[in-house]
């Protein structure tokens, strides 16, 4: 038996938003199933478990979804879409994959560890919190990790070309994307044009005494 998380799925008849409606009252979301080489289905999945899954589950984690109690597939929870006002999920899409088959996906970026160079003062920065990958559904990580320590100074970065990934894995990103580095602390500049105050005027001294 798989160790992957589980997800149990209803098949649904009806559609629309009162259909849809009516299954949020009764704590259930209404889902669809679509992916390569299959028929879309549409259904409906217990809104707790889904809420349990997503805790623990990230968007590249295979999940076992059962139908109607038929033998699992894997899948991947591809989208929720949230409620603008309430920001409750309200409605599911999710993927069957192909194990065979590449996928490609973006992949959150995990810093570990303290630059040390922020430590000196100066800020660390993280321009990118992801990266797009390629891999069979086996292989894709839920997260890459890389290691701050080697930023000593203001002169190290840490560039996509240094992220260490699973075999199997291809980054689908130029090796010189910047991923971290610390910046150096701003030095505060005259304002242009200032002048330097002028030296006060020597006071002149009094003539000795006696002198015409």
């Amino acid at each position: 038996m798989s160790d992957r998380p589980r997800l149990e799925a209803t098949s649904r008849a009806e559609s629309g938003k009162s259909a849809a409606a009516r299954l949020r009252r009764e704590g259930r979301l209404p889902a669809v199933l679509f992916g390569h080489g299959i028929d879309s289905q549409s259904l409906s999945v217990d809104a707790h478990e889904l809420a349990r899954l997503r805790r623990h589950a990230g968007a590249t984690t295979l999940v076992d979804l059962t139908v109607d109690g038929s033998a699992s597939r894997a899948v991947l929870v591809h989208g929720v879409q949230i409620h603008k006002v309430t920001h409750e999920p309200v409605h599911v899409d999710l993927f069957a994959v192909q194990m065979t088959e590449e996928l490609t996906a973006e992949v959150p970026l995990v810093p570990q560890g303290v630059a040390p160079a922020a430590e000196n003062g100066g800020t660390l920065v993280h321009p990118v919190s992801s990266v797009k990958v390629r891999a069979l559904p086996e292989a894709l990580p839920e997260s890459i990790h890389y290691d701050l320590s080697s930023l000593t100074d203001f002169d190290k970065v840490i560039t996509v070309g240094d992220l260490v990934v699973p075999p199997g894995v291809t980054i689908h990103a130029e090796p010189t994307e910047l991923i971290a580095r610390v910046l150096a602390p701003r030095v505060e500049e005259a304002p242009a044009g200032a002048e330097a105050p002028a030296e006060a005027p020597a006071e002149a001294e009094e003539p000795p005494a006696g002198d015409a």
